[in-house]
C-alpha cells in the first residue's frame, strides 16, 4: 500500500461520513502508482440527487471537523449526479447510482489495490438498484 497513514485516516473519516448519509457501494482505491496526481480515490453512490448532495455535504463537514481539511476544488454538476471533492492526496467521487453504473469508475480502477475502509458490508456492496456492473471490483482487504 502506497497511501500515507494521514490519507488513510482522512479516507476513513470521509467513508464513515458517506455511510452516515446512507451512501452505498463505498469503495476506495490506491491509485498512487498509476496516477501521479493523487494517492487514492473514494467512490460512493446515492440513490437520488438530494442524497448525493447530502453525502457530499456530510463528507466535507466531517473532514473539516475531524481532519481540518477543506477541498482544494469541488467540481461536478449542481444537479446532484456526480460531485468530485479534490483534497490533493485523495479525491472523493459521489455519484448518483445511474451515473456510477454508466461511468464505471470501479471497472476502470479494478486493477489497483482496494483500501479496506472498515465499513459494514451494507455500505460497501452495490445497492439494489443495479450497480452490479462493478461487482467484480468489490473491495477486499489489501
Amino acid at each position: 500500500m502506497t497511501v500515507p497513514q494521514t490519507t488513510l485516516d482522512a479516507l476513513t473519516v470521509a467513508a464513515a461520513a458517506a455511510a452516515d448519509k446512507l451512501g452505498t457501494h463505498i469503495v476506495a482505491f490506491d491509485v498512487a502508482e498509476r496516477l501521479g496526481l493523487t494517492d487514492a480515490f473514494l467512490i460512493a453512490s446515492g440513490a437520488s440527487e438530494r442524497q448525493v448532495n447530502a453525502i457530499v455535504d456530510g463528507v466535507e463537514e466531517a473532514l473539516l471537523k475531524e481532519e481540518q481539511l477543506k477541498p482544494l476544488r469541488r467540481e461536478g454538476r449542481s444537479d446532484g449526479h456526480w460531485v468530485l471533492l479534490d483534497y490533493g492526496h485523495f479525491v472523493v467521487h459521489v455519484q448518483h447510482r445511474e451515473d456510477r453504473e454508466f461511468y464505471a469508475l470501479d471497472r476502470l480502477w479494478k486493477d489497483t489495490p482496494a483500501i479496506d475502509l472498515g465499513l459494514a458490508e451494507e455500505h460497501t456492496r452495490p445497492d439494489a438498484a443495479g450497480e452490479g456492473a462493478a461487482d467484480d471490483a468489490a473491495p477486499h482487504a489489501s
